[in-house]
């Protein structure tokens, strides 16, 4: 299984060279959820996901989510 970031506002995955793609395979993998999540908190994007895909089944399982250093989103009052 590979361990992924996706943007959870646009449903693309964070590549090896800092740029998004919404092929999953594609995507730059890491080794633990947690060296992800570490990776994700930094990244300027406002809520994400760490997804496990298994490329032969092409299956996503989500396995924790969180928020960027993107702008937060503000709900009218």
């Amino acid at each position: 299984m590979n361990i992924l970031i996706e943007n959870a506002d646009n449903l693309e995955y964070l590549t090896g060279d800092s740029r998004w793609t919404k092929i999953a395979a594609d995507g730059k993998r890491f080794s633990q959820t947690g060296t992800a999540f570490d990776a994700a908190k930094k990244e300027a994007i406002g809520k994400f996901n760490i997804v496990g895909y298994i490329i032969e089944t092409r299956q996503l399982i989500n396995l924790n989510h969180g928020r960027g250093r993107g702008l937060a989103e503000t709900q009218p009052a």
